[in-house]
């Protein structure tokens, strides 16, 4: 997700991401008033100019564990985390030769 100024890079991470992996992805760009797209940390690069989006699997939307007692090793996804890895790590080598 991004705000609008930087949804072109936000688009080009999709885009990228769908190419390496097979685990799902979704983007959004919207202002910066919206709820949630300004939570993380990727603000504070906003904040001085550079382009940047979040990743989430909107863990607290969706895992009724999330920074809970429960939030425990056995409840994670392994094998979703491994795909989510696997496409950021082909989003990082298509942007450093893309020159983005």
């Amino acid at each position: 997700m991004s705000n609008l100024r930087h949804g072109g890079l936000a688009r080009q991470v999709a885009a990228s991401f769908k190419r390496q992996s097979a685990f799902p992805v979704e983007w959004v760009t919207a202002p910066e008033w919206v709820q949630g797209i300004a939570w993380s940390d990727h603000w504070s690069f906003w904040q001085e100019g550079y382009p940047a989006v979040m990743l989430t699997d909107t863990a607290f939307l969706r895992n009724p564990h999330y920074h809970q007692p429960t939030d425990t090793w056995d409840t994670l996804d392994y094998a979703g985390m491994a795909g989510v890895v696997e496409g950021l790590a082909g989003v990082v080598q298509e942007l450093a030769t893309s020159g983005t």
